[in-house]
C-alpha cells in the first residue's frame, strides 16, 4: 500500500510540474522565464532550460545579459550532448562577442563539438577537418590558454583519423583491382601524409599496382609502364631495404627485369 501511495504522489507531482512548465512556456513574463531558465540550467534540466532560453534570448538581445544568456543556451545543448547544435551556438557566440568573457572557452568548445561528431575513419571526415581548423584557430587566438595542450592532443587524434581515411580510400581501389586509380590515390596519400604509419604498405601496394597495370596493358604501352614499375622499385628499395614485403618485391623486380631484358643484378631486397 505504501509503495502504491508513493507512486501516486510521485505521478501527481510530475503532472503538476509539467502543468506549471507548460504555463511558463505560454507566459508573457519574460523576466520570470529568464529566472526559471537559469534555475533549470543550474539543476541540469537542460531541455527545459534550452526551450526557455530560445524564448528569452530575442527579448534580451540588446542587454548586458545577452552574452551570458547565449552562453548558457550553448552550454545547455552541450550538456544534452547535442554537439551539432551546441557547436553552432558556441561559434555564433564567438562571432557576436569575439572579445567577450566567454570567447576563449566558446572557441575551444566549438572545436570540441566538431571533434565529438567526427565520424569513424571509414566515413566522411569533414567534421574532423572542421575540428582541426577550429583547434588551430583557438591556439592562434589564445596561445597562452591552459587548454592548448589538450587542443594539440585532439588534433593528433583527428590527424591520425585523416591518415587512416586516406589509406583506406586508396587501398579500396587496390582491392577493387582498379590499379591505375590505385596508383593515383596511393601517390596522393603518400604525398599528403608522408609520415603515415601505413607508408611501407602503401608504397608496396603502389609498386604492385604499377606492376599489375603494366602486366595487363596493351603491348605498345607495356615498356613504358614496366619502366615506371622499375623506377618505383628503386624508390621502395631506398626506403625499405629490409622490408616485410621482401619476397613479393623481389618477384616484381625479377619479372620486370625479364620483360625489359636487363640484367638481374640490381640491389634486391633480402628474402626472409
Amino acid at each position: 500500500m505504501k509503495v502504491g501511495l508513493y507512486i501516486i504522489i510521485l505521478i501527481s507531482v510530475l503532472v503538476s510540474s509539467c502543468g506549471e512548465y507548460e504555463k511558463l512556456l505560454k507566459s508573457s513574463d519574460y523576466d520570470l522565464k529568464k529566472a526559471k531558465a537559469r534555475e533549470y540550467y543550474d539543476a541540469k534540466q537542460y531541455t527545459r532550460a534550452s526551450e526557455l532560453f530560445a524564448q528569452v534570448i530575442p527579448r534580451f538581445r540588446a542587454t548586458e545579459e545577452a552574452e551570458e544568456l547565449n552562453w548558457l543556451n550553448a552550454q545547455s545543448f552541450y550538456g544534452m550532448k547535442q554537439y551539432d547544435m551546441a557547436g553552432s551556438y558556441f561559434k555564433s557566440l564567438v562571432e557576436q562577442y569575439p572579445f567577450g568573457k566567454y570567447a576563449e572557452e566558446a572557441t575551444f568548445l566549438g572545436a570540441k563539438c566538431d571533434y565529438y561528431i567526427s565520424y569513424r575513419a571509414e566515413l566522411d571526415q569533414q567534421n574532423s577537418r572542421n575540428a582541426i581548423e577550429g583547434f588551430n584557430v583557438f591556439m592562434n587566438r589564445f596561445p597562452n590558454s591552459s587548454k592548448v595542450e589538450e587542443a594539440k592532443s585532439y588534433i593528433k587524434i583527428l590527424q591520425d583519423k585523416l591518415v587512416e581515411k586516406s589509406y583506406l580510400s586508396a587501398k579500396l581501389y587496390y582491392n577493387m583491382k582498379a590499379y591505375k586509380a590505385a596508383v593515383i590515390a596511393l601517390s596522393n596519400s603518400l604525398k599528403e601524409y608522408s609520415e603515415s604509419k601505413y607508408r611501407e604498405e602503401m608504397m608496396y601496394l603502389k609498386l604492385n599496382s604499377l606492376f599489375i597495370y603494366a602486366e595487363k596493358s596493351y603491348a605498345d604501352k607495356q615498356k613504358e609502364r614496366y619502366q615506371a614499375t622499375l623506377d618505383e622499385y628503386f624508390s621502395f628499395m631506398e626506403e625499405y631495404p629490409e622490408s616485410k614485403y621482401s619476397k613479393e618485391v623481389k618477384k616484381i623486380y625479377e619479372d620486370t627485369a625479364k620483360y625489359l631484358k636487363i640484367g638481374n643484378t640490381a640491389n634486391l631486397v633480402k628474402t626472409q
